[in-house]
C-alpha cells in the first residue's frame, strides 16, 4: 500500500476548459498509471471483460471507446486472439503509450480520436463496441449524440456495451465528502444526471439512454465490489483514491465546489480514514447492453433484467 510520506504524488495540472470535459489532466503519467490499475481491478470485480450473459461468439470487430492508456483493449485481444480490437482515445499521449506496449499484438489498434466528435470510421465497421466508465467527460447532451454515432458504426445485430457505477459507499466521513464534493462538481458543470447532485446518477439511465437511441432488447448486470480493509480490492480503491482524489482537485475548485484550504486538510484525513482498521467500503457497478436493430437479429433476443 502507498504511503503519503514516501511516494511522490503526481502533479495536479488544470486541463482548459476549452480543451476538454475531463475532470483530470488526461495526459498526467500519475492519471494514466491509475486508469490502468483501474481497469485491471474493475475487470476482475465485474467478473469478466464481457457480462457473464452476453454471448460474444459471433463478434469479430471491436470498438473501446475513450480506451486511455488501452488495458482493457489488449486484455481483450489476449483472451479472444480471433478478434480484431481498435480503441480510440482524445489524447495523443494515451494513444501513443498504448501503442507503445501493443507492438506485438497484431489484431490491435488504436486511434486519436474524440468521442464527442463524429467518429472517422465507414457504416457498419463493428460487431460489438464498449464503453466503460466515461461518464468523466461526457456532458448529458451528448450522450444521444454518442450513441446515435455507435449504432452506425455497428453491424446488424452488433452489441452496445455500456458500463457505469456510482461513488462508493464506505464508512469514512472524508471520503463521503470528497465523493459528494465530486458529483456535485459533475452536476455544476453539465455531466451528471442526478438532480441534486448527490450520486453520478449514471447507472439508472443506461437502459432509457440504449433504449431513446434505437437499441433493442436491452439487458442488464449488476456488480458489487467491497472494498474494506482485508478484502483483494481495498488496496486497489485505496491506491485509486490516493491518486484521483489528488489531480481532480483543480476540477472541484474550478466548478466552485470547494477550496484549497478546505481540500488539501480532507484529502490527508481521507487517506487516514482508509487506512484504519474499521474501514469499509462498497462498490456498485452496472454492465447494460443492446442490440442495433436489424430485422430478426437481435429482435428475438431474449429481454432481461438486472443480474448479479
Amino acid at each position: 500500500m502507498p504511503e503519503e510520506e514516501t511516494t511522490a504524488l503526481p502533479s495536479a495540472g488544470i486541463p482548459s476548459a476549452k480543451d476538454t470535459t475531463y475532470f483530470a489532466d488526461a495526459d498526467n503519467a500519475g492519471e494514466m498509471a491509475r486508469l490502468l490499475k483501474q481497469a485491471r481491478f474493475a475487470t476482475k470485480g465485474l467478473g469478466g471483460l464481457f457480462p457473464r450473459r452476453l454471448d460474444v461468439s459471433a463478434v469479430q470487430d471491436v470498438l473501446d471507446i475513450a480506451c486511455g492508456p488501452g488495458e482493457w483493449v489488449l486484455a481483450v485481444a489476449d483472451a479472444y486472439p480471433a478478434l480484431r480490437v481498435t480503441g480510440i482515445d482524445k489524447s495523443a499521449i494515451m494513444i501513443q503509450f498504448a501503442r507503445s506496449i501493443s507492438q506485438e499484438v497484431s489484431p490491435v489498434r488504436f486511434e486519436v480520436m474524440d468521442a464527442l466528435a463524429p467518429l472517422a470510421f465507414p457504416d457498419a465497421s463493428f460487431d460489438l463496441i464498449h464503453a466503460r466508465f466515461i461518464c468523466g467527460f461526457m456532458p448529458v447532451e451528448a450522450w444521444p449524440k454518442l450513441l446515435a454515432e455507435c449504432r452506425r458504426l455497428l453491424r446488424p445485430g452488433g452489441i452496445m456495451l455500456l458500463v457505469e457505477g456510482e461513488m462508493a459507499m464506505t464508512t469514512s466521513p472524508a471520503v463521503e465528502r470528497l465523493s459528494t464534493l465530486f458529483t456535485q462538481a459533475l452536476r455544476a458543470v453539465g455531466q451528471s444526471f442526478s438532480p441534486d447532485g448527490r450520486q453520478l446518477g449514471m447507472t439508472p439511465m443506461l437502459r432509457r439512454l440504449l433504449t431513446e437511441a434505437g437499441f433493442t432488447s436491452c439487458r442488464a448486470e449488476a456488480a458489487a465490489m467491497e472494498h474494506s480493509v482485508g478484502t483483494e480490492f481495498h488496496i486497489s480503491l485505496y491506491e485509486d483514491y490516493y491518486v484521483v482524489f489528488h489531480l481532480i482537485q483543480p476540477f472541484l475548485v474550478r466548478a466552485g465546489v470547494a477550496s484549497y484550504e478546505e481540500l488539501i486538510p480532507l484529502y490527508q484525513r481521507m487517506l487516514e480514514e482508509m487506512r484504519a482498521d474499521d474501514f469499509c467500503s462498497l462498490g456498485f457497478a452496472l454492465q447494460v447492453w443492446g442490440y442495433a436493430p436489424a430485422g430478426n437479429a437481435g429482435d428475438n433476443r431474449e429481454d432481461g433484467g438486472i443480474h448479479s
